[in-house]
């Protein structure tokens, strides 16, 4: 099958996540700075949670570049994804709200850490399907960017009951490492 009802789904799907994220954003009860604090922590959740999806659009997107074909694993694969991505919106709101409480901040990373494996799900279907010689095969290489990704989740999901504010941090700095530019899909397309 081709792949662009799949990349056009996922774009939706995508779209519609990021709109209600910020639906959950309510108007400060004020006109002054103060009234900006109760709204804040939801505020900076929101743009964590914005910046994931978007690496995670991103990321989608560049590989999709690189594949020509989709079956149906792939299509339930992209599905698994999209359903963890799904689930940003309400635990973004929940520990925005809860000033970093231990089980909305670790609940936060079990989502983030789902969501790594789930794409690390869909881009095994789509080399099953492309092969080990494919450009996307050349351009995913060993993958030590999301390996490490998801032992930065763990220890954030770990430490969210200890040091929430250091578990926050770890997710943060996870999300940084992923805003540096990744050349792998340019370089492959360029050859």
């Amino acid at each position: 099958m081709g792949k662009g009802r799949i990349e056009a789904f996922s774009d939706g799907v995508i779209a519609i996540i990021i709109t209600i994220m910020v639906l959950e954003i309510h108007v400060p009860h004020g006109f002054d700075l103060d009234a900006l604090k109760p709204v804040a922590p939801v505020f900076f959740a929101y743009v964590l949670s914005f910046i994931y999806v978007g690496i995670y659009w991103n990321n989608h997107h560049h590989m999709f570049h690189l594949v020509q074909r989709v079956d149906g694993l792939v299509m339930w694969a992209n599905l698994h994804l999209l359903f963890w991505l799904s689930l940003l919106p309400a635990v973004t709101h929940w520990i925005g709200n809860s000033h970093l409480a231990p089980w909305p901040t670790a609940l936060y990373g079990a989502i983030l850490v789902m969501s790594a494996i789930a794409y690390f799900m869909l881009t095994r279907a789509l080399l099953r399907i492309h092969g080990p010689e494919s450009p996307l095969a050349r351009a995913v290489g060993r993958d030590v960017k999301g390996a490490i990704s998801v032992v930065l989740y763990l220890l954030g999901i770990a430490s969210a009951f200890y040091l929430p504010a250091a578990s926050v941090s770890l997710y943060a700095l996870t999300a940084a490492i992923w805003l540096v530019p990744d050349k792998r899909v340019e370089r492959v397309l360029e050859h």
